[in-house]
């Protein structure tokens, strides 16, 4: 796959972002279809007067599970190498060619020999985990001290090979997981323009969504959760300052883990926001989310405030893992995010007696009443956190790259915007650039405001006053068209709240709008990571709603 390949086509909406501080947009490729049409509880068939390539059998590999690789490994019908293999065609066949999802930036030439060695410590009766030989592909703003490069999916960083691996990198590495690709994304992770459509990056292009390719991934994690969802790996990680995880996942069709901030280490992550910024699991079933967070959680000294994490490290968060978790469960229903889109909202009626059955007790009455109210002072936060945080990890960059300040960033993008600004600007990067630093009172302000409304007057005191195991909402609407001329749509997300406080989120799939996946959030208290786990779990088990993604060019609505 061609390391330079840069194919002008979509990154995030931040007029949501400034109005609300979602994550919502706009991403795909060209060919039409109208708007979505009535509910249906599974997707859509293929076009009637057409049968090519995407209606050819089943990926070897569809929506293989870990437990069921490392089964396969174990019995000795496939090996590391093979399903490794499997994995790097599957790529080659429709990311960059068929349906051109455009999920993945460049694939890492050592993938096959690091699969081998993994192979060989099997045969020798060494096997690390449920990661052992497993084929991950991380986000292009996670760095990895290999061949691969770390750009946040923009030319001005291409070049870069990290020094070090990122904690994430490096804790894959040890549980055996196998690094086999770098996913595209929303350029510097959707923070960039006010005018942006998800998904889009100079060096990746335009990523489509994965069940209809002229749609939208959401992002910031466009390609993670369009890679996953396309069978392109076996899971991958994303990252999210608002939305960047759980949006994608939803839109997607796959299960995306926000973990608590903190709980797994952030160095090496090119950032937003200190603040709010988390990587973690998106995958097609929660048992493999509670895997890979197995491996990524504990303390780093590179990451001051990850050091809260080290009394769950060792963590076995499989142990969650419950069919029966729903029962007896306390689920708050925050349905102020109801009423902005009917499908949806059927969706989620659907999906609350669905826990209902499976024993949960459902609460109403658990709206968060002041959500509205610290969105702007979030905002304000992480234009100062961008500017500074980002200097930072400049300084681990080679200085041949001319990147030492946000300055220098913009500089670079006016210098070459026929590359990296042929749709949009830089209006955040520029609002970021005129903040002050970190020592600033107006900084200690509205990130004390935005902390106090979100966590103790919000989801703590919601949760308190109600007994609540967690909240649900919906965590975005179905995908939109890709509009690279008027930029992207709001999401209707509801990550914002867990986003905002820092605390843990699960999306996990609730059913289909004329075949387009949505998402059913939970979120609940700072590291209940194993409670939602139990909730989500139970309800995947309950529903079964994940329908392999097929790559459609566009939907045909009149057979939907």
């Amino acid at each position: 796959m061609d390391k330079k390949r840069g194919r002008p086509d979509a990154t995030l909406d931040r007029r949501e972002f400034v109005k609300v501080g979602g994550l919502g947009a706009a991403a795909a490729l060209t060919m039409g279809a109208s708007s979505c049409g009535q509910d249906s509880s599974s997707p859509a068939g293929t076009p009637s007067d057409a049968a090519p390539w995407w209606t050819t059998e089943a990926f070897e590999l569809e929506d293989a599970t870990f437990a069921g690789l490392l089964d396969d490994m174990s019995s000795g019908r496939r090996t590391s190498v093979e399903i490794t293999q499997l994995y790097l065609d599957r790529i080659s066949a429709v990311d960059g060619a068929g349906p051109r999802l455009r999920s993945i930036i460049e694939t890492n030439p050592e993938a096959l020999d690091i699969a081998r060695r993994l192979d060989e410590e099997r045969a020798a009766g060494t096997i690390r985990g449920p990661l052992h030989g497993i084929p991950i592909v991380v986000k292009d703003n996670i760095d990895t001290a290999d061949q691969m490069m770390t750009t946040a999916g923009s030319y001005a960083l291409e070049g870069h090979i990290a020094a070090l691996d990122s904690h994430v990198a490096s804790t894959l590495r040890a549980a055996g997981a196998i690094i086999l690709a770098k996913a595209n994304l929303s350029e510097w992770a959707n923070f960039r323009s006010t005018q942006s459509t998800s998904g889009w990056s100079g060096r990746g292009g335009q990523c489509g969504n994965a069940y209809a390719v002229d749609r939208n991934p959401c992002g910031s994690s466009a390609g993670s959760a369009a890679a996953t969802s396309a069978n392109l790996c076996a899971g991958s990680i994303g990252t999210e300052t608002n939305g960047s995880i759980v949006c994608p996942s939803s839109i997607n069709g796959v299960v995306g883990l926000k973990p608590t901030v903190g709980l797994v280490s952030r160095s090496g992550i090119i950032p937003i926001s200190h603040t709010q910024d988390t990587a973690g699991p998106i995958v097609r079933a929660v048992a493999d989310a509670a895997a890979m967070l197995t491996a990524l959680v504990g303390p780093d000294p590179r990451d001051a405030m990850s050091a809260a994490s080290a009394r769950f490290a060792g963590t076995d968060y499989a142990a969650f893992l419950d069919a029966d978790g729903l029962r007896g469960a306390r689920i708050g229903i925050e349905r102020s995010y109801f009423g902005q889109d009917r499908h949806r909202d059927d969706l989620m009626e659907r999906a609350i007696v669905d826990m209902a059955a499976a024993g949960a007790t459902i609460v109403e009455g658990t709206t968060l009443d002041n959500r509205g109210q610290y969105n702007a002072p979030a905002f304000q936060m992480m234009l100062y956190e961008f500017k500074a945080d980002l200097k930072e990890y400049f300084s681990t960059v080679s200085p041949d790259l001319g990147l030492r300040t946000l300055e220098n960033l913009i500089a670079f993008n006016e210098a070459n915007a026929d590359r990296e600004m042929p749709y949009f600007g830089q209006e955040l990067l520029i609002a970021a650039n005129e903040m002050g630093p970190l020592t600033d009172p107006a900084y200690a302000e509205v990130k004390e405001t935005a902390r106090r409304l979100s966590q103790e007057e919000g989801i703590d005191r919601l949760m308190e006053q109600h007994g609540l195991d967690a909240i649900v909402a919906p965590t975005t609407r179905a995908a939109w068209k890709t509009d690279l001329i008027n930029g992207g749509m709001s999401s209707l997300g509801a990550s914002s709240p867990a986003a905002i406080s820092g605390y843990p989120s699960i999306t996990l799939p609730m059913g289909y709008v004329r075949g387009l996946p949505i998402g059913m959030l939970f979120f609940g208290r700072a590291w209940s990571e194993g409670t939602l786990i139990r909730l989500a779990y139970g309800y995947e088990q309950a529903t079964h709603h994940r329908t392999p993604a097929r790559m459609l060019p566009t939907l045909d609505l009149r057979n939907a």
